[in-house]
Order: structure tokens, then C-alpha cells, then sequence
């Protein structure tokens, strides 16, 4: 049972430095983020509500409770990480390494999240 929380907690501190980092970068190095998403095709205006969503989905899952938003947290970070992964296999930009590290570290906290 203890090993199943150690798998928990890495999984989900490894995912929430993953996300403050990349909101970091929609905030404060939001050229590079735009024009990463113009060549992916996303508008650019998705920048900083997707950080903010980004920030707000970790905080919801790193915190005790709330059982219901941490489900709409997963899911947000499901079709965020699965659209990420599509949108970079389609362009081929060599760029869906992230996403795929991204789904998989997701996948983990949810599996094990019960376990704790």
C-alpha cells in the first residue's frame, strides 16, 4: 500500500512541475508560446486561460477532497495533453514527446489516486 502512494505522489508532483512550468512559460514567454500555437493552429487568445486552467487543475489535484473537481481536473488534462499530442503528430514538428510524458504521468496519478 505505501509503494501504491509513493507511485501517487510522484506521478502527480512530477505533472504539477511539468504544468507550473509550462504555464510559467504562457505567462512569461508568451512570444515563443505564440507562435508555437499559430503553427500548430490554435488562436492565440487560448494562451493564458489554458495557464490559468493549467494552474487551477494542479492546485484541484494536489489538494485534499474535493472529489468531483479533481475528476473535471483529469479530464481537462486528458483532452488538453490528447489534443497537445494530435495537434504536434499532425504538424510533425518532432514536438509530442511532452505530451505523450505528459498523458502518461496523468494516467498514473489517476490509476493510484484512490490508493493513498
Amino acid at each position: 500500500m505505501k509503494s501504491k502512494r509513493i507511485v501517487f505522489w510522484t506521478s502527480t508532483i512530477l505533472l504539477a512541475l511539468l504544468m507550473f512550468f509550462s504555464a510559467f512559460n504562457y505567462f512569461f514567454q508568451h512570444v515563443y508560446v505564440l507562435t508555437a500555437f499559430k503553427a500548430l493552429g490554435y488562436p492565440g487568445y487560448l494562451i493564458y486561460p489554458l495557464g490559468i486552467l493549467k494552474i487551477l487543475g494542479i492546485v484541484t489535484l494536489l489538494i485534499p477532497g474535493y472529489k468531483i473537481l479533481k475528476h473535471w481536473a483529469y479530464a481537462g488534462f486528458t483532452i488538453n495533453f490528447s489534443l497537445a499530442l494530435v495537434a504536434h503528430a499532425y504538424v510533425g514538428d518532432g514536438e509530442w514527446g511532452g505530451a505523450l510524458v505528459a498523458l502518461i504521468l496523468l494516467y498514473t496519478s489517476f490509476i493510484f489516486r484512490n490508493n493513498r
